[in-house]
């Protein structure tokens, strides 16, 4: 089988390696199947969309909507790989599943309007899928109904006419949504479970995201949460796309 890629832009080497575990987990792949690009550490090397089955885009500490003065020289240089990848990705309708990041990438890239209006705090959200959601093969049989975790500054406020809407939430409009056929986005994290997103707040207690004395109280109140639904996508998105 091809192996998928994934596009990592965690700077922190623990939360890299916890996300990478977690992609291999409920995605069902072996190391040898799901190959690991880290952006933030070198450029992006030239790829071969055919050499893999599917692109996958990881959670990122950038924030896309940031003024061009804000961004750091590693950001523009990412952002800028990004886009040129996704200009190859689109007009191949390539597999593509970006999580979280993946709405300020490929929602950015299509014409979205990405700002800070519909941010969401580190927690347990319900997720609602709209009834293209329902119907769409990535979303195969999990309930209209489930709870994710959630937590970015930035979301999307307006998808572009040839978007498809997936899945919403009361305080964040856009959830997941699709382009054309096989591309991809949520805003919510489909890799993170509780145990997850506890050893997340962990390793980021002192990382700026949230105030460190909080890190107990929010790991407290990730495990009151019950999260299983989310984590189908990846199965899901590995089921469809596999590749011998």
């Amino acid at each position: 089988m091809k192996p998928f890629l994934l596009l990592a832009s965690r700077a922190e080497d623990a939360a890299a390696e916890d996300e990478y575990a977690a992609y291999l987990k409920y995605g069902g792949l072996a190391p040898a199947q799901l190959r690991r690009i880290r952006l933030e550490a070198a450029p992006l090397p030239e790829l071969e969309l055919s050499d893999y089955a599917g692109v996958i885009v990881g959670g990122s500490p950038f924030t896309s909507s940031d003024s061009d003065d804000h961004k750091s020289p590693t950001q523009h240089r990412v952002e800028g790989e990004l886009s040129g990848l996704l200009d190859r990705i689109v007009a191949a309708d390539f597999p593509f599943l970006g999580a979280c990041y993946g709405v300020g990438t490929l929602g950015a890239h299509q014409g979205a309007v990405i700002d800070r209006t519909f941010g969401e705090p580190l927690g347990g959200v319900e997720i609602e899928l709209t009834e293209a959601g329902l119907a769409d093969p990535l979303l195969q049989g999990m309930p209209r109904r489930f709870t994710a975790f959630t937590g970015h500054k930035e979301a999307c406020t307006s998808l572009p006419s040839h978007a498809v809407l997936l899945a919403t939430s009361k305080a964040c409009p856009v959830q997941m949504f699709r382009i054309r056929e096989n591309l991809y986005a949520t805003q919510f994290h489909p890799e993170l479970d509780v145990g997850g997103l506890v050893t997340r707040i962990d390793i980021y207690r002192h990382a700026g995201y949230f105030p460190p004395e909080s890190a107990e109280e929010l790991m407290e109140n990730a495990r009151q949460f019950t999260v299983t639904e989310p984590t189908n996508i990846l199965k899901n998105f590995v089921a469809r796309y596999a590749v011998g």
